[in-house]
């Protein structure tokens, strides 16, 4: 085994390994969510603050999205003109999102890191008791890329439920949206990283990134498997569950101090 693996002391990124590969476990049945739940527990189980916790996710991330891009490409899910109204606005938001990150500080970005995926996570819920909604003509999609973008960079993921449900609720096909959509994702969490190495350099980037990358591609190939056994609304309405109820949990401790 190699000096530098030896050096590592497994019993600190263990626990980042499981946060990584629950949240794989999930966004590969789900097709969203591995950046809320990461960002979630670390902030509020690990205590990594939020713009350490955001870059690691998008860093992870890169490789990932990458991956998915690739084979959504290689099996044309991707409807290319939907990618070019996205992708441009959803760079432009993530860069806006981690630089605004990278320069606030920790303790007061909390609170409204956690507020917003505590509104993921109601969101979600409400996506799983409200099952499908009727079809619309899509109109609003360079504007949700830009807001979609920077939510995801400011709060340490949430592009998927953001674009990919808003998009799939104005009626788009499910087919291209969830592969263009990942596809898109890839410049995000690209941009993301790199703005983020720009502001906080090396220190961003230690054993939690580590850790939810070994666990997120351990657990990569059993998404799948998930997919056909658990209900997507029951997996959906769980995480909405976790999302809400720890992000609530991370706002009362912060102001109760």
């Amino acid at each position: 085994m190699p000096d530098f693996l030896l050096a590592i002391d497994w019993t600190q990124v263990l626990p980042f390994i499981a946060i990584g590969f629950a949240a794989q476990v999930v966004d590969g049945a789900l097709g969203m969510a591995f950046g809320v739940i990461n960002s979630t527990l670390l902030v509020t189980v690990m205590g990594v603050p939020p713009a350490v916790a955001s870059a690691s996710v998008h860093a992870v991330e890169t490789f990932t999205t990458a991956a998915s891009g690739i084979s959504h490409i290689a099996h044309r899910n991707v409807d290319w003109k939907l990618f070019r109204r996205l992708v441009i606005p959803g760079v432009i938001g993530a860069a806006l999102g981690a630089t605004l990150l990278s320069n606030v500080d920790a303790s007061i970005a909390k609170p409204f890191v956690m507020a917003y995926l505590a509104c993921i996570g109601l969101y979600l819920l409400f996506r799983a008791v409200k099952g499908r909604i009727e079809p619309r003509t899509p109109k609003v999609i360079a504007p949700l890329g830009l807001v979609g973008g920077f939510l995801d960079a400011a709060g340490g993921g949430g592009w998927g439920p953001v674009v990919t449900s808003n998009l799939l609720i104005q009626g788009a096909t499910p087919r291209h949206t969830i592969g263009t959509v990942n596809t898109a994702e890839f410049f995000l969490t690209a941009t993301a990283s790199i703005t983020f190495f720009i502001a906080l350099g090396w220190s961003a980037f230690t054993l939690h990134t580590l850790g939810i990358l070994i666990g997120g591609l351990v657990a990569a190939p059993l998404g799948g498997i998930l997919a056909k056994r658990v209900p997507t609304r029951g997996l959906m309405a769980m995480v909405g569950v976790l999302l809400t109820l720890t992000s609530a949990w991370s706002i009362y401790a912060a102001f109760a101090k």
